[in-house]
């Protein structure tokens, strides 16, 4: 009841200050409404600054867990500074642009990735300024989630943030505010009726876009992924400073084991193909996970699984090769249909994961759009099994959680004789949204594989680097 006194109070003192004003106005989004709010004066008058603070606080901090606030600009700001004194909380701010001398930050203060941030706003419309706050805080790694707001003008704001899952908690909403004023003889009803006929009718554009995977750090998509492989994967990502994968394509158990005492240093992943290694042994794959330990490494066995679900569980849990016991991921079709994954997935002991073919990198192949999109679909319905998608195009799928598999990378385009298109790491990264990369003759038969796993390393996480910073011209 006292909850309700202050909030009624509110309504009023916002109405005296003239922070709440009607006639024809535009706002931000471009629409024209017969109610317009000025929150901007609240800092003239500390009593209703005061009052705003403690209703936020008891409304919907108190039971929250977060390590920082931070303030859409420029209006929020001093809310959140009063919020982040009272409830003794690490407060963050951004910039609108980035300065262009010193450390060049948007965000301002002290923060770790992975930490929370509550996100404090005078006024929604769309959307559209919240998600420019949380998406330069889902930069930096920091998960933005929950947005506190002191008024929703009820037009679409708020399901246009559930999209890109941020949850928005209100104080007053445009129709509460209405009814207030009229039951305490501010506003008469024929005014009141004009706001709840344009709150009907009106909505404000969607222009509040689902959050991009390309922008995103590594450590915050690591945060996003169900499944346990992808989550490691990004991690090595960020702390190695590299997203390339070798594909260490030899016939020679001793020369591959060679090959990655030279570059474990310098990749994330490694793809073998068992299959045509001459001399396998036991003991190559103790030496192989060894190596994947000492150098921070993960296995995908490219095994390319194209059977019916009970022919790949046998396949990928016994026989010679014994797949599942040392590989950390494999790749297979979608061709044979759902069985194939939920006999993957059966087997995988929620420990395992799986790069599907959604595209091939090779002239001529028989993959139509159509098949890609089915393939994609179907992954959905195994959010913990799958890892990535082997694929060529940054809108192949969105979930952020997802890692894109592309091969097909020299450091200059082109193409060999059996059909195989190459690309330039910049294209790849940069163009088509790879997160991994798998480079393989490029290395392998270099003169010195350790310098050109490094030079190949080098570009390609500069390209990575330059796409999150949104750089990208």
């Amino acid at each position: 009841m006292e909850y309700d006194k202050k909030i009624i109070e509110l309504a009023l003192s916002l109405y005296k200050i003239d922070a709440v004003k009607f006639g024809e106005f535009m706002t931000k989004s471009g629409i024209n409404t017969p109610v317009y709010f000025d929150l901007r004066v609240i800092v003239s008058y500390p009593e209703v600054m005061e009052l705003i603070t403690s209703l936020l606080y008891e409304f919907a901090i108190v039971d929250s867990k977060f390590e920082h606030v931070c303030g859409v600009p420029y209006t929020a700001l001093p809310i959140a500074t009063l919020l982040s004194v009272k409830v003794k909380k690490s407060m963050l701010m951004r910039r609108k642009e980035a300065k262009s001398y010193g450390t060049k930050k948007v965000i301002e203060g002290h923060y770790k990735v992975g930490e929370k941030c509550l996100i404090i706003e005078d006024v929604v419309t769309s959307g559209s300024s919240v998600m420019e706050t949380v998406n330069d805080l889902r930069k930096e790694g920091l998960k933005a989630e929950e947005a506190i707001i002191i008024l929703d003008r009820e037009q679409g704001g708020r399901q246009n943030l559930e999209v890109n899952d941020v949850k928005m908690k209100a104080l007053l909403t445009m129709s509460k505010l209405i009814e207030i004023l009229v039951e305490n003889n501010k506003i008469n009803k024929a005014t009141a009726n004009d706001v709840k006929y344009y709150l009907q009718n009106v909505k404000a554009p969607n222009t509040v876009a689902k959050i991009n995977r390309m922008a995103l750090a590594f450590e915050k998509r690591a945060e996003m992924s169900k499944n346990a492989i992808a989550k490691q994967l990004f991690n090595i990502m960020a702390v190695k400073k590299t997203n390339l994968c070798i594909s260490v394509d030899l016939t020679s158990s001793t020369q591959i084991l060679e090959l990655l005492e030279k570059v474990g240093n310098h990749v994330c992943l490694v793809k073998t193909h068992v299959d045509i290694i001459e001399d396998f042994s036991s003991d190559f794959i103790t030496s192989l996970k060894e190596l994947a330990k000492k150098y921070n490494f993960l296995i995908l066995e490219d095994r390319k699984y194209a059977d019916i679900g009970n022919t790949v569980a046998l396949q990928y849990t016994g026989g010679l090769y014994n797949i599942s016991n040392w590989a950390d991921c494999v790749t297979c079709h979608s061709l044979p249909g759902e069985g194939i994954l939920k006999a993957l997935n059966i087997k995988s002991n929620c420990d395992k994961g799986v790069f599907l073919l959604a595209e091939m990198s090779c002239e001529g192949n028989l993959i139509t759009p159509e098949y890609t999109n089915e393939t994609v679909k179907m992954a959905e319905k195994y959010p913990d099994l799958i890892t990535g998608f082997v694929c060529q195009h940054k809108d192949t799928f969105k979930d952020p959680g997802v890692i894109q598999l592309t091969p097909g990378v020299q450091l200059q385009s082109s193409k060999d004789d059996l059909g195989q298109v190459y690309n330039t790491p910049e294209k790849v990264v940069l163009e088509n949204g790879g997160d991994v990369i798998v480079v393989g003759r490029g290395i392998v038969s270099a003169k010195n594989p350790e310098s050109e796993a490094i030079l190949y390393k080098d570009t390609l996480w500069k390209c990575y680097i330059k796409r999150i910073s949104g750089k990208v011209e």
